[in-house]
């Protein structure tokens, strides 16, 4: 018969727990340890505190930025959390040498510490460029967005939102007259109270959404027309991501090639990264200029980006400046040769998933057109003459052929619906096809690049951004945690941002610095 060895959950036993004694050399809490300690100069966060004579003394911020940086080194974001681990873990009890600071401290002091931030990135910047650990041969900059503290379905224009409120306010005129209606009957009273319930709680957001239409006024958009404001947080904006729509923002980073050091980083509110190239190469400027580089780090680094960068404006301030950019355009993997089939096995998918849900395949594209060789005509999918409409239109600031389809054959065409979007009001189909570049027209900044990118020395390049942007992200992302941001407002959440970029760069150090390693 098989014996075990006696064991007892009553009994009792005494630790004696030193401090300095937990943080071991060899860890990462070690190396945040020492490097706040010596070589990182905190003295900006004094400005915060004003009690030098009168006043409680105040949480040492070196103390504040252990626990929380280490926290999100482990994916622990909350402040709760982070004030009860200063409470039962042994290593935060040991960095924080066990003063257990309160959430709300925790709270205010990364939620407020904005510049003070932005000057911690730039002095562990100055450690990782001190050590080595930044090469300065080629940056890539890309973003990774993520959803804030809001929903994205308190978003919409100034008119949106008045709709909205209108819509609300008939819903309650509604059940307020059905209730008036019934009180003359037996009604059911628990029904009746939960309406009561449901009619108080879209009175507070309508008066929500009267008093942000009161107080504020559309953003203007790029072109001019207003785009989506946000009631709870303004300053966030609607994405469209891999996993749908998200109401959040963009954090962008500037990486390094040698190590994937994070040498510029900002959070965005904006759907879009066209207008992100500049602010974030400027950034980059500014954050080795403060570290006493001596020239520009664009005289020599190569800079890589992805289509979302890629404008006429952007090209030619990447050529004009000077920099070695390498930017995909959005037909970039078309002319891949690599990719030079990818179509046949989307077009299979295609159809394997309308033949499963029951569905047609997609609408007609322009590449189902066939224009004739003189150019007085094409043929649509159903096999009809469409006859030309304008031969030298501008869409987008590109000259094109228009055709249109004839009112006697599309509103009784076969395919109808798989060839308009909106076949109840549309009555025929239109195509377009561009002429492209004129002969003798200057080349443009978008073709150069292009020329450029595709070169075998281009795509060698670019093939490159892959292996350095995407790592800091998977690293913030997958190993601490940050799916979203939990804060509200630009300026909180770039502090939010950049802590955890530190962090990265903070496991730089300690994997690959010397005396870290």
């Amino acid at each position: 018969m098989a014996r075990y060895k006696e064991y007892d959950y009553t009994q009792g036993k005494f630790i004696p727990i030193h401090f300095d004694k937990q943080i071991l050399p060899g860890t990462f809490e070690y190396t945040l340890h020492y490097l706040i300690n010596n070589e990182i100069d905190l003295s900006i966060f004094d400005l915060r505190y004003q009690n030098d004579e009168t006043g409680a003394p105040a949480y040492d911020p070196a103390i504040l930025l252990k626990i929380i940086l280490f926290a999100y080194s482990r994916g622990i974001t909350s402040s709760r959390k982070i004030a009860r681990c200063c409470t039962e873990n042994v290593i935060f009890m040991a960095l924080s040498a066990d003063t257990q600071p309160h959430f709300t401290t925790i709270a205010d002091f990364i939620s407020t510490a904005n510049e003070e931030i932005i000057r911690l990135f730039l002095e562990v910047l100055m450690v990782c460029d001190d050590m080595d650990l930044i090469g300065k041969e080629m940056f890539a900059v890309d973003g990774c967005k993520m959803p804030s503290n809001a929903s994205k379905e308190w978003s919409g224009t100034k008119a949106e939102l008045k709709k909205k409120k209108e819509k609300m306010e008939k819903v309650v005129r509604q059940i307020m007259k059905r209730h008036r209606e019934m009180d003359a009957t037996e009604v059911n009273r628990e029904e009746v109270q939960q309406e009561e319930q449901y009619v108080e709680t879209i009175k507070k957001r309508v008066k929500k959404i009267k008093q942000w239409l009161k107080e504020n006024d559309d953003k203007p958009g790029k072109t001019g027309k207003p785009v989506k404001s946000n009631i709870t947080d303004n300053e966030s904006a609607k994405m469209k991501t891999s996993k749908g729509v998200i109401q959040g923002y963009d954090g962008v980073t500037v990486v390094d090639d040698k190590h994937q050091v994070i040498v510029h980083a900002e959070a965005f509110g904006k759907a879009q990264e066209h207008d992100l190239l500049k602010p974030m190469i400027d950034g980059t400027r500014e954050n080795f200029s403060e570290i006493d580089s001596e020239e520009d780090v664009f005289e020599k680094a190569k800079l890589v980006a992805d289509s979302g960068f890629h404008t006429e404006n952007n090209m030619k301030m990447l050529m004009e400046e000077g920099i070695d950019g390498y930017v995909a355009d959005p037909h970039f993997r078309k002319r891949d040769p690599r990719f030079a089939e990818v179509g046949k096995y989307k077009e299979r998918f295609n159809k394997e998933q309308a033949e499963y849900h029951g569905t047609t395949t997609g609408m007609y594209r322009v590449k189902d057109f066939a224009m004739s060789e003189d150019k007085s005509h094409c043929i649509c999918p159903a096999g009809r003459r469409m006859y030309r409409s304008g031969s030298n239109i501008m869409i987008k600031g590109k000259r094109a052929i228009k055709f249109r389809g004839r009112q006697t054959d599309c509103p009784v065409c076969e395919v109808r619906e798989q060839c308009l979007r909106s076949p109840e009001t549309t009555e025929t189909r239109q195509v377009h096809f561009f002429k492209g570049r004129p002969e003798g027209a200057p080349e443009t900044y978008t073709q150069k690049m292009k020329r450029k990118i595709d070169s075998i020395k281009g795509r060698l390049i670019y093939n490159r951004r892959l292996g350095i942007v995407e790592p800091p992200f998977a690293h913030i992302r997958s190993i601490m945690r940050l799916d979203r941001f939990s804060l509200r407002g630009k300026r909180k959440v770039n502090t939010q941002w950049l802590l955890y970029c530190i962090v990265h760069n903070l496991t730089k150090v300690y994997r690959y610095g010397d005396g870290f390693a």
